[in-house]
C-alpha cells in the first residue's frame, strides 16, 4: 500500500469525503450528506485549487513542446526535454502535470459520487463544475499522453478513466489500464456535455464553470477530432461548428478593442470581457518564489523578478513582422501587430545602434549577430571584428543594402551568403542570443509575473470555427470568422479570400500568432498532421524537424505512476 502515492490513493486518503472516520477539521461523509449545501461550495473551491498548480507543468508541456520559444542554452530543469523532445518517463515535470490531473479528477468524481443525484439547484450547478473540470482535464490528458485523434483513436492508448474512487482504498484493489483515445475523448465530451446541461450560463467569473465554458472546450476537443485538412471528418467538424456558434451566439463575450487587447495580459479576469475560462491565481497567493518559478519567470525578469532565460523565437518574431516591421525601440515604437505587444526586448542604455541579423553556421544551426552601424552620407556599413590564426585581431566592414529603409530593413553580403536583417538598438544577449522578453504570461494587475493561466477565450472559438468550417469546404463562412480576429491585431490587412490551397497555412498561422503562450502550439502542429519545424537560434536540435507520426509527439507516462500503480499501466512506445 505505501508504493501507491502517486496516484488516486493518496487523494483519496487526504479527501475526508472519502473516509468514514473524521479527522480533526473535516466533515464525515455523513455529515455532508446531512447538510451538503453548507459543504460543496468549499469541496468544489479545492477541485479548482488543484487547477493552480496543475496549470504550471501543463503550460510547459504544451508550450515548450513548440516553435513560438527558444532557450538561452542547456538546462538541468527537466522542462528541457519538452524543448529538445529528449523525452524519458523519469521527469518530474511530467510526474507533476500527471499527479494534479488526477487529484482534481479524484476531488470531483468524489463530489460527483457523493452528491450527483441532488435535485438542489444550487447544487446541480456546483456539480456541473465538476464535471467540467474532469473533463477539462481528460481532454488534456489524453492530447499530452495520446496520438492525435486521426491516428487510429480506436487502437491508440489514452489514459486511465476513473470515474469512482475505489471503495476499499485501505485494502487491496485495482485499478483499470489506459482507455483507447477514443474511449478517453468520449469520457471527456460526456463530462462537458453534463456540465452544458448542469451549469447556468457565465457570470463575470471566468474563473469558475459554465455553460459557454464548457460549450467552449467542446469545440476544442471535436476540433482536435475532425481530422486534417487533407482528410477531414466532416461530422465532427460539423460539431465543432455547432459548439462555437454556441459561445459566439451566447452575447456573453466580445473581442477587445485592439488597443486594449494589447493590454490583455494586465486585465484581471473578471474585468475581460474575452476571457471565458481561466485558471485564476491571486497575488496574495502568488509569493516571492513564484515570481521567480512560475510560467512568466522564464519568460522575463521584472521589477528585477524572474529568471528570464526563455525568449520568443525568431520564428515567432518573424510572424510578428510578416505585415510590416515591429518596431521596438522605445523612441521610434511602432507596433504593427497587436500581438507583438507581448513582446519586449531587453534594450542595452545608450540607443546604441546595431544591425542585426540571423546567420547560418556550418552546421547549420543558425545564430544572431548584433553589428555595430556607422553612417556615411546615405551609405550604411557594419564592422566586425575577428580574430586571426596569429591572434591578430582584423576589422572587416560590410556594407548594407536598403530593403525597405523606412522600416529600417536592409540586407548584408556576409561572408559571402546574403541575409536580411533591421536597424535596432543594441539589445541584451544572454549568451548569444538577444533577450526579447515574454510578458503575455506577466504583469496581471500590474503584478510583475501574476497570471492567470488561459484555458478559453473568444478568439480561439473563432479560429476553431475558422477551421471547422473550412474543413467542410464553407470557406466563405471560414474567411469572416479568421478576418475577425486577424483584424483586431491588424486592422488593414483583411485576407480578402481563403480556399483550399490557402486555408491551412493562414488559419495554422493566425492560430500561431493568437494564441501563441497559452499552451496551444505544440498540439495544434500534429493533431493536422503537420511537422514541427525550428530553424532559428536557440539551444534546441534547430536541425530536426518532428514529424506527427514521431514517437516522441506524445509523453511518456509517467514511470513513477506506472510503479505505483494497482493495476497494469501501459507504457508508451520507445521508438
Amino acid at each position: 500500500m505505501n508504493k501507491i502515492v502517486t496516484f488516486l490513493v493518496a487523494i483519496a486518503l487526504l479527501m475526508s469525503c472519502s473516509l468514514d472516520r473524521e479527522p480533526k477539521g473535516y466533515a464525515t461523509k455523513e455529515k455532508i450528506l446531512e447538510e451538503p449545501g453548507k459543504v460543496i461550495g468549499d469541496l468544489v473551491n479545492g477541485v479548482y485549487a488543484q487547477l493552480k498548480a496543475w496549470s504550471d507543468p501543463m503550460h510547459r508541456c504544451g508550450e515548450y513542446a513548440g516553435d513560438n520559444i527558444m532557450i538561452r542554452g542547456a538546462s538541468t530543469d527537466p522542462f528541457f526535454e519538452f524543448i529538445t523532445f529528449s523525452r524519458t518517463p523519469n521527469n518530474d515535470r511530467l510526474q507533476s502535470f500527471w499527479d494534479n490531473s488526477y487529484k482534481a479528477i479524484a476531488q470531483a468524481s468524489n463530489i460527483i459520487e457523493m452528491l450527483g443525484a441532488s435535485t438542489d439547484r444550487e447544487i446541480k450547478e456546483k456539480i456541473g463544475e465538476c464535471y467540467f473540470v474532469r473533463g477539462l482535464l481528460y481532454f488534456y490528458l489524453v492530447r499530452a499522453f495520446g496520438r492525435p485523434y486521426y491516428q487510429a483513436p480506436e487502437t491508440n492508448l489514452g489514459v486511465p478513466v476513473v470515474t469512482q474512487i475505489p471503495k476499499n482504498v485501505l485494502g487491496d484493489f485495482s485499478l483499470p489500464d489506459r482507455m483507447t483515445v477514443e474511449k478517453t475523448y468520449e469520457q471527456a465530451i460526456a463530462d462537458l456535455k453534463k456540465a452544458e446541461e448542469l451549469l447556468p450560463s457565465a457570470s463575470a467569473q471566468p474563473f469558475r464553470g459554465s455553460k459557454e465554458a464548457a460549450q467552449a472546450l467542446l469545440s476544442r476537443v471535436y476540433l482536435y477530432m475532425s481530422g486534417t485538412y487533407d482528410q477531414p471528418n466532416v461530422a465532427y467538424a460539423k460539431l465543432a461548428v455547432e459548439y462555437a456558434t454556441k459561445v459566439i451566439s451566447s452575447g456573453k463575450y466580445a473581442l477587445l478593442p485592439r488597443d486594449e487587447f494589447m493590454k490583455y495580459n494586465t486585465i484581471l479576469p473578471e474585468n475581460n470581457k474575452e476571457s471565458i475560462f481561466v485558471i485564476r491565481r491571486l497575488a496574495s497567493e502568488f509569493s516571492g518564489y513564484d515570481h521567480y518559478y512560475g510560467v512568466g519567470g522564464m519568460y522575463a525578469n521584472i521589477g528585477g523578478m524572474g529568471w528570464g532565460e526563455m525568449y520568443a523565437s525568431a520564428k515567432y518574431l518573424a510572424l510578428l513582422d510578416e505585415t510590416g516591421r515591429n518596431d521596438y525601440r522605445p523612441d521610434q515604437r511602432r507596433i504593427v501587430d497587436a500581438r507583438a505587444a507581448f513582446i519586449e526586448p531587453v534594450y542595452k542604455k545608450g540607443n546604441k545602434e546595431v544591425f542585426r541579423f540571423i546567420k547560418t553556421e556550418g552546421s547549420g544551426d543558425q545564430n544572431y549577430l548584433q553589428l555595430p552601424t556607422k553612417h556615411t552620407g546615405g551609405k550604411i556599413t557594419v564592422s566586425e571584428t575577428i580574430t586571426e590564426g596569429n591572434n591578430q585581431q582584423r576589422e572587416i566592414t560590410y556594407e548594407l543594402t536598403a530593403v525597405n529603409a523606412a522600416q529600417g530593413i536592409y540586407s548584408i553580403n556576409y561572408k559571402g551568403t546574403t541575409y536580411q536583417g533591421v536597424l535596432d538598438y543594441d539589445i541584451t544577449l544572454n549568451r548569444a542570443y538577444p533577450m526579447f522578453y515574454i510578458t503575455k504570461c506577466s504583469r496581471e494587475g500590474e503584478d510583475s509575473h501574476l497570471h492567470s493561466p488561459v484555458i478559453s477565450r473568444l478568439a480561439e472559438i473563432y479560429l476553431n470555427r475558422a477551421e471547422a468550417e473550412a474543413k467542410l469546404g464553407n470557406y466563405s463562412a471560414a474567411l469572416s470568422d479568421l478576418n475577425q480576429v486577424r483584424t483586431r491585431s491588424l486592422p488593414s490587412a483583411a485576407y480578402s479570400s481563403l480556399d483550399a490551397t490557402t486555408a491551412a497555412t493562414r488559419i495554422d498561422k493566425e492560430r500561431q500568432l493568437e494564441l501563441a503562450f497559452q499552451a496551444e502550439r505544440s498540439y495544434d502542429v500534429f493533431r493536422n498532421g503537420g511537422s514541427l519545424v525550428r530553424r532559428y537560434p536557440g539551444a534546441h536540435h534547430q536541425t530536426e524537424d518532428i514529424a506527427p507520426t514521431d514517437y516522441r509527439v506524445i509523453y511518456f507516462i509517467p514511470q513513477n505512476a506506472i510503479n505505483s500503480y494497482p493495476g497494469k499501466l501501459t507504457q508508451n512506445p520507445t521508438h
